[in-house]
């Protein structure tokens, strides 16, 4: 691989929704390459940890990867100064630390470090490391080729879920496995673990959950992380077809099989040849097609409408439904044979409001980024009354609901300060603040949740604004914890940041 083509390579890779493992893996084995080096490394500067992390790297010794201080080497050096490190001789320089060659038994010789950025005055997302070129040390060429390749690697990880550090400080936030994924709580966690198992495999995929879930965006993260990844991922939904179409959705017509069929038009199933057809609700699919599509299944052999020739398909079959399939089966609108078929592996995909309120703010904040990039917002910010609805919210519709909440409140918010009147609101027309102010001058002074302790117990009338309320709490929380905001943040199941914003207001 040249080294152009590099460039344009990697930006393509760290695009897609691959694990992050395998894609920073690949990223290295690449660059590796192209430089002639013996191994190369990615660190990414971890903003929530203040310090250096890989889980990959041509390092076979290693395979849990490794983290390390921000002042440890010269990896460390290069990400808290921003300067780019080439060295001939590693054990000659005071920065270089060799503890990991004493752990793996390698030698480190030749390095050259470079600094992850957009530009030589942005904050540095992480750095990239080269050791020991093959014909012995890296050179002045080298240097430059890969700053220019750290820089484009930088504006490349602006296209994944890897989130810049509040306040627009150094290093990204991980927040997720999977890239175009964001989720790390314990139940999401264990979906991820399931779709990496499964990805390994050919077997046929059952995702089920609430709509809103994001099957699809699993479905292809099964896909992007298989053996498949290179050829079609093709997507039937059984809920926009007329059931007369579904047979030649899936399996393609010949000529004059129907009026109107002029010519032999290629199914679903042709389509995916060689890569991953994804069945999104199933549980729609019509009745007289469920045998085929079981025969299908099985065999992986069909025929087109109107034709006799049978033809054989080599894809992956993942489905998705919303459905309560056992129940469908009971009452005989699914066929039972093809329900054992379809969920060979079964993996459930837990709603929004079973992740958690820290997950469900940490979606909002990855959101309304990448809304606020594409309609030219400032960045956002949330004010703490709009936290406190996203996060009290039941979510019925999901991370799609979400999405189209947070949508919404960044197109309605040009100087990209979101409050909660920016959302949707649910239920009767909430009253303006100045009748708020009125009913409380009017109404008895009853307390109202907020009593930490005796020692603390506030009072808050009811019809202030929701944002004074949240203060008034979140300050007597703080007292309550002896002015330990962290403390404070942990009772309060939220981040430190946003105990800090709520004390601002």
């Amino acid at each position: 691989m040249s080294r152009l083509s590099l460039i344009v390579d990697l930006a393509s890779l760290l695009a897609r929704e691959v694990d992050f493992d395998t894609l920073l893996g690949t990223a290295c084995e690449r660059l590796a390459r192209a430089l002639r080096a013996d191994r190369a490394t990615i660190w990414i500067v971890d903003a929530e940890h203040g310090d250096l992390v890989t889980r990959v790297a041509v390092l076979p010794e290693l395979p849990e990867g490794l983290r390390q201080p921000l002042v440890r080497g010269i990896a460390g050096h290069v990400a808290l100064t921003g300067d780019v490190v080439r060295v001939d001789d590693a054990s000659q320089d005071p920065r270089f630390d060799s503890s990991t060659d004493k752990v793996t038994g390698y030698t480190t010789r030749s390095m050259l470090v470079a600094p992850i950025r957009e530009d030589a005055q942005a904050p540095v997302r992480g750095v990239v490391q080269l050791l020991n070129r093959e014909d012995g040390a890296f050179d002045e060429e080298d240097e430059q080729y890969l700053v220019a390749l750290a820089t484009q690697l930088a504006r490349a990880l602006t296209l994944t879920t890897l989130r810049a550090a509040d306040g627009g400080g150094p290093g990204l936030v991980l927040q997720s496995t999977f890239n175009k994924i964001v989720g790390r709580s314990a139940p999401i966690r264990a979906v991820y673990e399931r779709i990496q198992l499964a990805a390994q495999t050919d077997a046929t995929v059952l995702l089920r959950g609430e709509t809103g879930t994001g099957k699809g965006l699993f479905a292809r993260a099964i896909h992007v992380n298989s053996r498949r990844q290179a050829r079609p991922f093709i997507t039937v939904d059984c809920t926009t077809l007329p059931a007369q179409l579904v047979e030649s959705e899936l399996f393609g017509h010949e000529r004059g099989a129907f009026t109107g069929a002029d010519r032999r038009v290629p199914g679903k199933v042709e389509l995916a040849e060689g890569g991953t057809l994804f069945i999104d609700e199933i549980g729609d699919l019509p009745p007289d097609i469920q045998g085929k599509f079981l025969r299908f299944l099985q065999e992986r052999t069909f025929e087109r409408v109107g034709g006799r020739q049978t033809l054989r398909a080599d894809i992956r079959v993942v489905a998705a439904t919303h459905r309560d399939l056992e129940r469908a089966v009971a009452e005989g609108r699914f066929r039972e044979d093809l329900y054992y078929r379809a969920r060979v592996v079964e993996i459930e995909l837990p709603p929004l409001r079973a992740r958690g309120a820290d997950e469900i703010e940490s979606l909002a904040r990855h959101f309304a980024d990448v809304y606020a990039t594409r309609y030219g917002r400032p960045t956002p910010r949330f004010e703490p009354a709009a936290l406190v609805a996203i996060r009290a919210h039941a979510w019925p519709g999901n991370v799609r609901e979400l999405e189209h909440w947070i949508e919404s409140a960044i197109a309605l918010a040009p100087d990209g300060r979101v409050t909660a009147s920016h959302l949707p609101r649910r239920g009767p027309e909430l009253p303006t603040d100045s009748a708020r102010r009125e009913s409380a001058a009017a109404a008895p002074q009853r307390p109202v949740v907020a009593e930490p302790t005796a020692e603390h117990a506030i009072t808050i009338p009811l019809g202030l604004p929701l944002e004074e309320a949240v203060r008034l709490y979140v300050d007597a929380t703080v007292k309550d914890c002896d002015g330990n905001k962290t403390e404070a943040a942990r009772s309060l199941g939220v981040g430190r940041n946003t105990i800090g914003r709520a004390l601002r207001r």
